[in-house]
């Protein structure tokens, strides 16, 4: 069955497929829309339906310390550039957008696949030229499709290294996204 973080990035990629053909919709509205594709009446109907993907443990004390995984923050400096690079190319789904107010830095959150990032505008959320290590799976599928892109920026090979396979990608702010497969 289908969880409720799954129906959220359908939504995501939604939108963010629509926008790519100038046809704007609200995070809100993707998510009535793929809940009424799902065959429920609403998103809160589907919410009160769908499983959780992750489930929680059933005995957590307050005194148990827990993290969860952690969101990178990437900066960068065009948002044109950032939605070229990071939605066209690498074909990430925008989670959210937020501006204080029109004409204000963005902070957006992407995600694919389940991996989650945060991109920004704000000067201290981040610097420049961070690299972030990404493990996962089918490394050389993942380069075949970027390659058939045809990216005039970059089409980045995979090498053997003793960890593994490497993929090295740079966004156009100086940061590198260095996707692992052990």
């Amino acid at each position: 069955m289908l969880s409720i973080e799954q129906a959220k990035n359908m939504a995501a990629k939604l939108k963010a497929s629509l926008e790519l053909r100038d046809q704007k919709i609200s995070y809100a509205t993707a998510l009535e829309t793929v809940s009424h594709q799902l065959g429920y009446r609403d998103w809160n109907t589907a919410v009160a339906t769908l499983p959780s993907q992750t489930a929680e443990p059933l005995h957590i004390t307050p005194s148990e310390i827990q993290f969860s995984k952690p969101i990178p923050i990437l900066r960068s400096f065009d948002e044109r550039k950032a939605r070229e690079f990071y939605l066209e190319f690498l074909s990430f789904s925008v989670e959210f957008e937020h501006r204080f107010e029109p004409n204000l830095p963005l902070y957006m959150g992407i995600v694919r696949e389940g991996l989650q990032l945060h991109l920004s505008e704000h000067h201290g959320d981040a610097s420049p030229g961070a690299t972030i290590f990404i493990p996962m799976q089918n490394i050389a599928s993942f380069r075949d499709e970027l390659h058939g892109k045809q990216y005039g920026y970059g089409r980045p090979e995979i090498v053997q290294q003793d960890w593994g396979d490497v993929m090295e990608v740079y966004d156009p702010f100086g940061n590198r996204l260095r996707f692992c497969q052990s």
